[in-house]
């Protein structure tokens, strides 16, 4: 078992919370995706899995990882949430043809934050660093268009 999902089930041993084969599933989709996937998508990718799991077994199994900091909340430009496995602070670069969602590490994130703070007297409950513009597959795509015909 992934050391992250053992870490996740007795943490939610530790605070109380039950430990479903439902909510570690969940969570277990997020670790191992580098996508964004919204409530719907996580839904319909582990149906087959837990037949009986319902979409707001689903949203409240989100809204306890948001909540737990496991796992990222992505509103971006009106659309549907997206949701992050990886809640380290990284750099969110979305594509604004194909609406994709990219992680990159990047040095020095941790200067906002710690600006926030101390030149801003902030208390930073979250950080979260976005991009926009176009990714490489749609650059390449918009060189090399295919001919329709």
């Amino acid at each position: 078992m992934d050391e992250r999902v053992r870490a996740f089930r007795e943490m939610l041993a530790e605070r109380g919370y039950r430990v479903t084969p439902q909510r570690v599933g969940i969570y277990e989709y997020l670790a191992q995706t580098d996508r964004h996937p919204s409530a719907e998508e996580i839904y319909r990718a582990l149906q087959e899995r837990y037949p009986t799991m319902s979409p707001a077994t689903v949203y409240k199994t989100l809204d306890l990882l948001v909540d737990l900091g496991l796992v990222g909340e992505l509103a971006i430009g009106g659309e549907m949430t997206r949701y992050d496995g990886s809640p380290g602070l990284h750099l969110n670069m979305v594509c604004v043809q194909c609406r994709r969602i990219y992680d990159l590490s990047v040095e020095g994130l941790e200067s906002a934050g710690r600006a926030a703070r101390e030149q801003g007297g902030f208390q930073v409950l979250r950080e979260r660093h976005e991009v926009y513009g176009i990714c490489p597959t749609c650059q390449e795509a918009e060189r090399h268009p295919q001919e329709v015909g």
